[in-house]
C-alpha cells in the first residue's frame, strides 16, 4: 500500500464518521446517541480491517511474501536459463533420484 493510499483511507474514515453522525441526528437520534452509535461504527470497521489485516499477515498474503517469492523464482529462473542442457539434465536426474 502507498503512503497516498494510507492517507485516503484515513480521509474516507474520517468523512465517513462525521457524515454517519449527520445522518444519524438527521434520522432523529440525539447528538449523544448520534455519537455512541457513529463511535461504535467507527470502532467496529477499524476491528474489521484489522481482523482483515491479522489474516493477511497469518496467511503470509501481504505485498513483502509476495515481493519475495516473486523474486526467489526470478533468481531461480536466471539460473536455470544460465545453464547448459549437459547441466540441466544432470540436475534432472538429481532429482528423479531423489523422488526414488
Amino acid at each position: 500500500m502507498r503512503r497516498i493510499d494510507a492517507l485516503l483511507i484515513t480521509l474516507v474514515v474520517f468523512v465517513g464518521g462525521g457524515l454517519s453522525y449527520v445522518i444519524l441526528q438527521a434520522v432523529g437520534l440525539d447528538s449523544i446517541n448520534a455519537g455512541i452509535w457513529s463511535q461504535v461504527a467507527l470502532i467496529l470497521v477499524v476491528l474489521g480491517w484489522s481482523a482483515t489485516y491479522i489474516f493477511r499477515v497469518s496467511n503470509r498474503n501481504m505485498t513483502y511474501d509476495q515481493q519475495r517469492a516473486d523474486y526467489e523464482d526470478a533468481v531461480l529462473q536466471q539460473r536455470l536459463d544460465a545453464m547448459t542442457p549437459e547441466e540441466i539434465a544432470k540436475l534432472q536426474a538429481e532429482i528423479e533420484a531423489e523422488k526414488k
